[in-house]
C-alpha cells in the first residue's frame, strides 16, 4: 500500500478513536486531514473505499455532536462511494446511517 493511503487510513483511525473518546473536534480534524489527502489522489478503488469510510465517519461524528444537518453532505458522499465501491463494511455503515442507527461508530 502506498504511503498516502496508509497516512489517510491512519487519520481515519485516529478520528474514530477521538470520536469514541468524546473529542469530536479532534476527530473532525483528523477526518478532514484524511479527506484532504485522499482528494489529491487519482481515482481508484482503494481511494474510493477510504473516502466512503471517511465521509461516513465524519457524518456519524457530527450526528453524535447533535449536528446531523451539517453532516448531510458527508452522508450523501459516503453513501455514494459505498454503493459504487461495493465495499461490504462501507455499505453496512451507510445502511445503518440511512436507517437512523447513525449513532453507531
Amino acid at each position: 500500500m502506498r504511503p498516502a493511503y496508509l497516512t489517510a487510513a491512519r487519520h481515519l483511525q485516529l478520528g474514530r478513536e477521538y470520536a469514541v473518546e468524546g473529542e469530536p473536534r479532534r476527530a473532525l480534524a483528523a477526518y478532514q486531514n484524511a479527506l484532504d489527502l485522499l482528494t489529491t489522489l487519482p481515482p481508484e478503488h482503494l481511494r474510493d473505499v477510504l473516502l466512503a469510510h471517511t465521509h461516513l465517519a465524519f457524518y456519524q461524528t457530527l450526528a453524535l455532536a447533535q449536528d446531523e444537518r451539517a453532516g448531510q453532505t458527508h452522508l450523501q458522499l459516503g453513501v455514494s462511494y459505498a454503493r459504487t465501491t461495493r465495499d461490504p463494511l462501507a455499505r453496512a455503515i451507510a445502511e445503518e446511517c440511512l436507517s437512523g442507527l447513525d449513532r453507531v461508530l
